[in-house]
């Protein structure tokens, strides 16, 4: 592991409905996913949906489907997220 990856780790960790931040789960719902980009926080679009919606368009987001319902690895997500971050580096 070289240094850029050691400074890059980061437990994904989900804001609670109390304030409080929670271990992710490892397969996220639509509505954790939205929580674990903070969208609400960053943006003043009036669907969040909307938002993830242009995520999957634009940016190639990552999703499988189970029983009809797109479903988003934790690991992928924050694996691309890690990606967009050190490219810039």
């Amino acid at each position: 592991m070289n240094r850029i990856q050691e400074s890059t780790e980061f437990t994904a960790i989900l804001p609670g409905p109390d304030g409080e931040y929670v271990p992710c789960p490892s397969v996220m719902t639509e509505e954790e996913l939205i929580r674990f980009l903070r969208i609400p926080e960053i943006s003043n679009a009036k669907s969040h949906r909307n938002v993830i919606e242009n995520l999957k368009r634009t940016r190639g987001l990552p999703r499988v489907y189970l029983c009809g319902k797109a479903v988003y690895l934790t690991d992928t997500v924050t694996a691309r997220l890690k990606s967009h971050l050190t490219y810039g580096r």
